[in-house]
């Protein structure tokens, strides 16, 4: 299963008011595991860049003025995308943003499936607060380096945090060197996966880790897993 985690930055909030794309990040998964592949473009928006935007995002108009046209990289974009499942935090601006710029430069919509992480994250966590930022906070993810939105980092972060969303799978990336997948008529195929720089931080504090090891020492051998050895023993 293949999919794609998603951010764009812009010039600002409506493509119908004359908004463009500036930064385009895209993070691979397949089965729910990064594969390292990932894709980033900064693009020129062929207009000035407002002053609020810019406290968003850091990318001047004198920065972007020689990066190509998004007519220049669309192809490559839709490339790498493929027919993948597009994963999104707040997928309705970004949709919006990117089929726009497909019209204007004389290219069909896209068609991807797309999940939108601020719908999941409020089924999720009903009543709390869903930005980034926020489930940062919530599942213990360094978020740190984000002193700017970026749209490859903010991907990189989304894919953590979507991993949590959909059932902690966090855990195992630190331990999956590389995983196998079935390619199309040609066997295995090897897919590299990038190691997490440093270990997850613990969900437990040190009084609940200690709190549990009394309760498994007062279940004594009533606990289901220790009649399961003494069985495995006897056989």
């Amino acid at each position: 299963m293949r999919e794609i985690v998603l951010d764009t930055e812009t010039t600002g909030l409506s493509p119908q008011g004359g908004d463009r794309l500036v930064e385009i990040g895209c993070v691979e998964l397949i089965n729910h595991i990064p594969t390292g592949k990932n894709f980033h473009v900064y693009i020129n928006p062929e207009r000035s860049m407002p002053e609020e935007a810019f406290r968003v995002h850091g990318l001047s108009e004198e920065f972007l003025s020689d990066k190509p046209l998004f007519k220049a990289v669309a192809e490559d974009f839709r490339a790498f995308i493929g027919d993948a499942t597009l994963v999104i935090h707040n997928a309705p601006f970004d949709m919006g943003f990117l089929n726009a710029e497909m019209e204007w430069a004389g290219l069909p919509r896209l068609a991807n499936a797309v999940i939108d992480t601020v719908m999941v994250a409020r089924q999720k966590h009903p009543g709390a607060r869903v930005s980034l930022d926020a489930l940062c906070k919530h599942y213990g993810i360094d978020n740190s380096r984000r002193t700017l939105h970026g749209a490859l980092l903010d991907s990189e972060i989304l894919a953590e945090v979507y991993l949590e969303l959909i059932g902690g799978k966090q855990v195992s990336l630190a331990l999956v060197a590389e995983v196998e997948t079935a390619s199309s008529g040609m066997g295995q195929t090897r897919i590299a996966v990038a190691r997490r720089p440093s270990p997850l931080p613990g969900r437990l504090s040190a009084a609940e880790a200690q709190a549990h090891e009394a309760f498994i020492e007062k279940m004594g051998e009533n606990a289901i897993w220790a009649r399961y050895e003494q069985s495995a023993a006897a056989e």
